[in-house]
């Protein structure tokens, strides 16, 4: 699965070099008023004159894939160093309306999003960038004998699961509400990151944590999908904030999440793609 998963990032790394080498011709004679402002050309040509930093709040089930895309956004913008803060999504959107300082913001879900537009912190209209749904996870050999979503209110079960307030919690209790199915969990997480590191930590027999974790966990868990997941598909949105203090960098990294490449990069790591 990491041999999978290095093949993906490699094929990605071809192709935005490839995407790289283009924006580089076109640097030597084009100067950044005349750059178009979505390939990021204007952000590249004037990176390499000084360090910046774009500072991406991103829900913390996008921790290993936006970990990885952004070697490739800071080697075709030299001079840029991508810090993230991933969390779960409410208290990132809790952060950004305190008034911290962030450039860009991708929520689970479109609910996370809507007071950001709210309050007019947004440049530009959320775009809908990948979907998800969940699945169970369990230590490795499934020692409870979990076998599909009915079978997590089974008496004595250590579950964990994500807290309501945020989306993966959100997601759950749809799923309660459309199968019936009275959860009773041990614990109740902030965030998706932290479901999952209790499962791998064998503090509970099972979780509900996104497919996307559960493929990113390899081994270390057991992954069982189950068919009423289909009934909460959370969608991610994705926006550059209006007081970002890199408003350049902000656009061009949320055109770089909706290229062609990271979208088929994003679509290889276990996400839904918008239609």
């Amino acid at each position: 699965m990491k041999t999978r998963g290095l093949k993906s990032v490699a094929m990605l790394g071809i192709a935005t070099l490839a995407f790289a080498g283009c924006s580089t011709g076109t640097n030597e004679t084009t100067t950044p008023e005349s750059a178009d402002p979505g390939t990021g050309n204007d952000a590249t040509t004037e990176a390499t004159a000084k360090e910046r930093d774009l500072v991406v709040f991103a829900a913390a089930s996008m921790e290993p894939t936006f970990t990885e895309l952004a070697k490739q956004f800071e080697e075709n913008n030299p001079g840029v160093t991508v810090k993230f803060n991933f969390a779960g999504s409410q208290d990132l959107q809790e952060q950004i309306l305190g008034g911290a300082p962030a450039d860009v913001f991708a929520s689970a879900n479109e609910k996370q999003m809507e007071p950001i537009v709210e309050a007019g912190l947004n440049d530009g209209e959320p775009q809908i960038f990948v979907t998800n749904t969940l699945e169970i996870v369990t230590p490795p050999g499934n020692p409870a004998g979990i076998t599909n979503f009915a079978s997590l209110a089974q008496e004595d079960l250590k579950l964990v699961i994500c807290a309501p307030e945020v989306p993966c919690g959100s997601a759950t209790k749809k799923v309660e509400e459309s199968t019936g199915v009275t959860l009773k969990p041990v614990s109740e997480e902030d965030s998706v990151t932290n479901v999952l590191a209790k499962v791998q930590a064998g503090e509970g027999d099972a979780g509900l944590v996104y497919q996307t974790d559960a493929k990113a966990a390899g081994d270390t868990v057991l992954a069982i999908p189950f068919p009423e997941s289909d009934v909460a598909v959370n969608k991610y949105p994705i926006v550059a904030l209006k007081a970002a203090p890199q408003a350049e960098l902000a656009s061009a990294w949320v055109d770089f999440i909706l290229s062609a490449d990271v979208q088929a990069f994003l679509g290889e790591a276990g996400f839904g793609l918008p239609s």
